[in-house]
């Protein structure tokens, strides 16, 4: 007996469409494996009318006072909150993640992430007037960008939509997003929430796949392209808008490391090491997966961690004990399996490495240790619950293997010596340096890496800054 699948549709222009041409995608629950809904497979004339919608809307909510926009923001944190429980649904039925952590992990900080953004909308200042030429006054105006294309990744994908949404129509921008095609389920609903509160055309999203999201990027009306994905995707994107110049936020991949010195307090980092790699499934770029740790704790830390990984639980949404769900999709379950199977063999799993259950896409918490700086499985960014452990003999070493790959977007230091967490955090080449801590975020602090993690802020002013364009006038005194 077959189960009608919900269908899921696209919101262009204050309304909820199906694809022109009517194609679909099939949605899958990652948590059984099996189609949940469909999904518009957005095409050339979905895009043409979600980027004419947006454009159309852009003068009148540029013209909008800060205040209007900071007032529009607040009611869309608190329509968040009095609908937090259909957001909790879909994002459990996007993504499998476990009810309780997804209700007091991420729907708290969305709220106050929108609501951060809604004050940022009165900051909007330039430099003071004044005269740097004789009968000439000069004033920077800072204003909106235009049109912004979005494109969200399916690890967060409401939290990530917030990301994208909320400064952009705090600086007067209007936006077209789309979910990854994994995904799609929980950015209809924001779309239902956002689109009755803010004008037409203002809050825009398309569903599809990647084909979608290039053309989203190559199209001529946006003038903006943000997107939160894996570095491939990332610089097919930078490739695309450099066609006609857009600006580009890309926010990609990462493999931070987790610097354990030898006077670190190990069951405390433990803990705290372990709760960071497996969050989440590990489907972080800030997850706490390539560990240094100082030769002469080597074994005990191992030992401990090991402990640590076994005694995590993974699971389906609903058991209270489960600290993570499953993977996100089947593509993503035989990429990290894959990584554990080509394994050199000087390497030994600790725990776990390998799949739990027969149904859905579930992954045990994993511990590989006996590794070298060159091993695929340090260099390269395994988007799960597997943690690496190398080990290190000082802290010069220490340093080079840490900035020895080609992500730089967050790293730890563990160490109750002050001045060599200062030293660390100065020689790091991160976007972001935790001490005896990893992976809190706050609406304040910029969130961004350097090298292929990308270039652009998520969160705080800087982020906020992003999506505005500097302008300077220049007026004659004598006029």
């Amino acid at each position: 007996m077959s189960t009608e699948l919900r269908r899921l549709r696209n919101y262009i222009d204050g309304e909820f469409r199906d694809a022109a041409d009517g194609r679909t995608t099939e949605v899958v629950n990652p948590v059984t494996g099996e189609a949940y809904a469909t999904a518009p497979l957005s095409g050339q004339a979905d895009v043409d009318a979600a980027m004419a919608a947006a454009a159309a809307a852009f003068p009148a909510w540029r013209d909008t006072t800060p205040a209007e926009r900071q007032k529009a923001l607040l009611k869309i944190a608190d329509a968040f909150e009095e609908r937090a429980e259909e957001l909790i649904a879909a994002e459990v039925e996007n993504t499998g993640k476990p009810i309780g952590l997804t209700r007091s992990e991420e729907i708290p900080p969305m709220v106050d992430q929108i609501r951060f953004f809604a004050g940022a909308a009165r900051m909007l200042e330039g430099r003071s007037a004044g005269e740097y030429m004789e009968g000439l006054t000069s004033m920077v105006r800072r204003e909106p960008i235009g049109v912004c294309a979005q494109v969200a990744p399916w690890n967060y994908p409401m939290m990530m939509g917030v990301w994208k949404f909320a400064p952009a129509l705090a600086a007067g921008n209007t936006v077209v997003l789309k979910p990854s095609d994994t995904t799609p389920a929980s950015t209809t609903l924001m779309a239902d929430i956002i689109g009755s509160i803010v004008p037409k055309g203002v809050f825009n999203v398309i569903c599809g796949d990647r084909d979608t999201g290039r053309l989203m990027v190559e199209h001529q009306t946006p003038a903006m392209a943000s997107i939160t994905g894996s570095v491939r995707a990332g610089m097919q994107v930078a490739e695309s808008a450099s066609k006609d110049l857009k600006r580009v936020h890309l926010e990609l991949g990462g493999k931070a490391p987790v610097v354990v010195f030898e006077d670190t307090d190990i069951p405390k980092a433990v803990e705290g090491i372990s709760e960071a790699g497996y969050f989440n499934a590990g489907q972080d770029c800030t997850a706490a997966t390539r560990v240094l740790v100082h030769e002469s704790i080597h074994d005990e830390f191992v030992s401990a961690l090991a402990k640590a990984a076994a005694e995590t639980k993974t699971g389906r949404p609903d058991d209270e004990d489960v600290s993570y769900g499953p993977l996100n999709n089947a593509n993503q379950l035989k990429q990290v399996a894959g990584f554990v199977e080509r394994l050199p063999a000087h390497a030994k799993v600790e725990a776990g490495g390998h799949q739990v259950g027969e149904k859905g896409y579930f992954y045990a918490p994993t511990v590989v240790s006996g590794l070298r700086q060159d091993d695929e499985i340090v260099q390269k960014e395994v988007f799960g619950p597997v943690i690496t452990v190398q080990s290190f003999r000082d802290e010069d070493q220490a340093v080079q293997w840490a900035n020895g790959v080609e992500y730089a977007l967050a790293s730890s230091v563990w160490t109750k010596d002050h001045g060599r967490a200062m030293r660390m955090s100065r020689r790091l080449d991160f976007g972001c340096v935790w001490i005896n801590t990893h992976i809190p975020l706050v609406a304040e602090m910029p969130h961004g890496g350097f090298k292929k993690s990308g270039y652009g802020k998520d969160l705080s002013s800087y982020g906020f800054d992003d999506y505005t364009r500097v302008k300077h006038v220049m007026t004659s005194l004598d006029a």
